[in-house]
């Protein structure tokens, strides 16, 4: 068991509301400058620069996980997180077929940059991505597991599109085994307040801007032998199941 500090929600420059420097290398470049082992790429309602975060990930030896931070129709922002990049792109897929397709205001909203592994721009998302989907609460939890996915509550410690904001406590239904914090300094009110004894609790940046990735604290204790990314990423998803 060795200590794999993890970050598994950060935005890339295709989220409208993230900075057009977080291109797929850079974050990459600065988890590592971070000391990250473990990295999710989690656009809003989308995987589409997934696959340029994986041949970044390669060339720094950070472990990359293929996310996607969907938006319910509760207004509800929902992690999902899945163990191939295969897998992800199909529920790209079936998540675009259930966004609200408004055009995207790039004055008022920002750019949605869809780049390559080199950060080389290949074309941009012309519908705004950080709208609501048609799919409520119990939809996506329902969905990702068809995917081979696992999905949990965003930040829910943050008045803005957190689960117990939204909707005033925890449900107990879906069931989650995990929720996201975004602040470690929440993690015992938290757990004592809303029940949340049973669940694995995780800790993420939620960064939209490079300065807003944080140094290594939040780790999980991992089986790595024999070395190899996909086993520590396949173990990770045993964990979080």
């Amino acid at each position: 068991m060795n200590k794999y500090y993890y970050d598994l929600h950060i935005h890339s420059c295709l989220s409208p509301c993230a900075d057009d420097d977080n291109t797929p290398n850079n974050i990459a470049g600065m988890a590592t400058l971070c000391g990250l082992n473990i990295v999710a790429l989690t656009d809003h309602n989308t995987c589409k620069n997934c696959p340029a975060f994986f041949a970044a990930a390669k060339k720094y030896g950070i472990i990359p996980i293929a996310g996607m931070e969907v938006t319910t129709s509760e207004d509800v922002h929902i992690i999902c997180l899945f163990p191939s990049l295969e897998s992800a792109m199909e529920f790209d897929l079936y998540i675009d077929s259930h966004r609200m397709k408004i055009p995207n205001r790039v004055d008022i909203f920002g750019n949605q940059f869809i780049l390559d592994g080199d950060d080389n721009l290949i074309g941009t998302d012309e519908f705004l991505l950080s709208n609501a989907t048609d799919l409520s609460i119990d939809d996506v939890a329902k969905i990702v597991p068809k995917y081979d996915g696992i999905c949990y509550p965003a930040h829910i410690d943050r008045p803005s599109n957190g689960i117990i904001a939204v909707l005033g406590t925890f449900p107990e239904t879906p069931y989650f085994s995990s929720v996201e914090l975004n602040n470690s300094e929440n993690r015992e009110e938290y757990i004592s307040k809303y029940s949340l004894n049973d669940k694995n609790i995780i800790v993420s940046s939620d960064a939209h801007i490079l300065t807003d990735m944080r140094d290594k604290e939040n780790y999980f204790l991992l089986e790595d032998e024999p070395y190899s990314s996909e086993f520590v990423r396949q173990n990770l998803f045993r964990m979080l199941r």
